[in-house]
């Protein structure tokens, strides 16, 4: 079940909990639990619904401007029925958690077991541990050209990094990857420490800003939330990239923990 980044960051703040679409049957089960930019995302209700029957009600609670506009936006495909779907924003994705949970030396062996697994059902053999290692020594790289050195598709090679990010091994950034805590001790119990530039202390940029205001921030050397409360919204707002919708994504991302636009 797609849903749009502001919508998202509605449901998370309590500002929506339904959810309209054209389908030819349910494609969600009650008390599915979606994992999305914002965390875990629940489906408490799935029932299909007349577009007759809509009222302001259902159009406030699904976050559109009115019930003109939720009929309108459902007008396409009206050979198929509407459902209307219930939501609530059900926390942090544990993997969060997990990418930080630092193992010990049997817990490693246990995920290196785990990886050895992957290796040996591929199809184009051994993958795990070079996928870490560039990730490692590349942080923050676009994944096409990680893919690209590895002579590897796009698609395939994102597919396999959520392979590893389901085991914390791997984060997503808002544009690229990094080894988390939690991989980055796996892949020095087979290649051994080495020197990484430290972390950045704070919280990354949302990824739902989307690439171009990234990169804009990046090329001022803003690369945290604490970072960009440092600027006023004025003035990132004359950054080459940086619209109103990454604006205000970031000024929601903020408010999360209690900071606010500079000024």
């Amino acid at each position: 079940m797609l849903m749009r980044p502001a919508e998202l960051e509605a449901i998370r703040d309590g500002q929506v909990d339904l959810a309209f679409r054209r389908w030819d049957r349910p494609r969600v089960k009650v008390g599915t639990r979606l994992r999305t930019a914002v965390g875990l995302v629940e489906v408490v209700s799935v029932e299909q619904v007349a577009l007759s029957a809509l009222r302001a009600e259902d159009a406030r609670r699904a976050g559109a401007a009115s019930l003109g506009a939720l009929r309108t936006a459902l007008a396409a495909r009206a050979e198929r029925p509407v459902f209307r779907v219930g939501l609530r924003y059900a926390g942090a994705d544990p993997r969060e958690t997990l990418r930080a949970a630092l193992p010990d030396a049997e817990e490693v062996g246990t995920i290196l077991a785990g990886l050895d697994r992957l290796d040996a059902a591929s199809p184009i053999g051994p993958w795990t541990r070079a996928t870490l290692r560039i990730i490692d020594r590349k942080p923050e790289v676009r994944a096409p050209e990680l893919a690209a050195e590895l002579d590897r598709p796009t698609a395939e090679f994102k597919r396999d990094v959520r392979k590893l990010k389901e085991r914390g091994l791997t984060e997503s950034l808002a544009i690229g990857y990094r080894l988390s805590p939690r991989g980055e001790v796996v892949l020095d119990s087979e290649d051994g420490p080495r020197e990484r530039t430290p972390r950045r202390e704070g919280h990354p940029l949302p990824r739902t800003i989307g690439a171009p205001a990234t990169r804009a921030l990046r090329a001022v050397d803003v690369h945290t939330l604490e970072a960009v409360s440092t600027w006023s919204r004025r003035d990132l707002a004359a950054l080459h990239g940086v619209g109103p919708i990454a604006l205000d994504r970031l000024e929601s991302a903020l408010a999360q923990l209690g900071l606010a636009y500079a000024g």
